[in-house]
C-alpha cells in the first residue's frame, strides 16, 4: 500500500450511511468492555477521541462522563457529528498534529488505525498522541482484529474476499458492513499484533492491557462467530 492518509469515509454517501450505525451486532463488542477496562486505567475525566468519524465514540465517552474532544481528518464526518451534538467539540485534525496544548487523560481511538497505512505513519501519529496524554493517562486503541478478514459475522461479510485470506501485515482486506444502507465493500489495512507492538514501541508507547472481547449467549444478537473468534483487539497504552 502506499503512505497516503486517507479516510474511507470522506465519501458523503458512506458518511450519511455510517453516521446512523451506533452499536449493533458485532460493533456492541467493540464497546461493551469499554467501560470497565477505562474504568482500571485512566483518571480524571479529559478525553480525546480520536478519529471519531460521525461522533458515535465521542458521545459514548460523553455519557461516561469525560469533557471529550473529538478529532477526525473527515469535513463529512464531523459535520454529521456536529448535527447529531451540536454542543460538542468536534475538531479538524490533519497529519502534522492535533493542535493545542491540551493533556488529555485518555485517549480513544476506535478504530481509525484500520485504514492508516504504514508502520511509519502510525508510528508517528502515536507518538503525537503520546504527546498529546497527560503523565498518567492512557491511550485505548481499538482494532480490528486479523481473524475478522476471514470469517462471517453478525455485522459483516468477507465471503466475497478470498484474498484476504493470503493478506499479511500492511496488505489491504476488504469487508461487506451489514448493518448500513452502503454495502459497497470498505477496504481497511491488515496489522498484526506483532505488528501493532512493534508499532507501539517505535511510538515511545508501552501495552499495558490487551483484551479481546467474545459475544455471550445471553446477548440479544444472533452470533455467528463472535462466540469463538474476538472481532476486536483493545490495546490499552501508556508512555513508554
Amino acid at each position: 500500500m502506499n503512505g497516503e492518509f486517507t479516510n474511507t469515509y470522506e465519501d458523503r454517501t458512506r458518511a450519511a450511511s455510517y453516521a446512523g450505525l451506533e452499536f449493533p451486532g458485532t460493533y456492541s463488542l467493540a464497546f461493551r468492555d469499554l467501560p470497565a477496562i477505562i474504568g482500571r486505567h485512566v483518571s480524571g475525566t479529559r478525553a480525546l477521541d480520536f478519529g471519531c468519524g460521525a461522533g458515535r465514540s465521542t458521545r459514548f465517552l460523553k455519557a461516561l462522563g469525560f469533557e471529550t474532544v473529538g478529532a477526525d481528518i473527515s469535513e463529512e464526518m464531523l459535520a454529521r457529528a456536529r448535527e447529531r451534538d451540536p454542543a460538542g467539540d468536534y475538531r479538524l485534525v490533519r497529519e502534522d498534529g492535533l493542535g493545542g496544548p491540551a493533556l488529555f487523560d485518555l485517549v480513544l481511538c476506535a478504530f481509525p488505525f484500520d485504514n492508516i497505512p504504514t508502520m511509519e505513519k502510525k508510528a508517528a501519529i502515536l507518538s503525537g498522541l503520546r504527546r498529546a496524554l497527560a503523565p498518567e493517562g492512557r491511550i485505548v486503541n481499538l482494532v480490528t482484529s486479523p481473524e475478522t478478514y476471514l470469517h462471517e459475522w453478525a455485522s459483516f461479510s468477507t465471503k466475497d474476499f478470498p484474498e484476504n485470506r493470503t493478506a499479511k501485515s500492511g496488505d489491504r482486506v476488504r469487508v461487506v458492513m451489514l448493518d448500513v444502507e452502503d454495502r459497497r465493500p470498505v477496504d481497511d489495512v491488515l496489522w498484526t499484533e506483532e505488528a501493532y507492538r512493534e508499532t507501539y514501541s517505535r511510538a515511545g508507547l508501552e501495552v499495558v492491557e490487551v483484551c479481546r472481547p467474545l459475544g455471550r449467549q445471553d446477548e440479544p444478537y444472533a452470533w455467528v462467530s463472535e462466540t469463538r473468534v474476538a472481532p476486536w483487539t483493545i490495546y490499552v497504552l501508556r508512555r513508554g
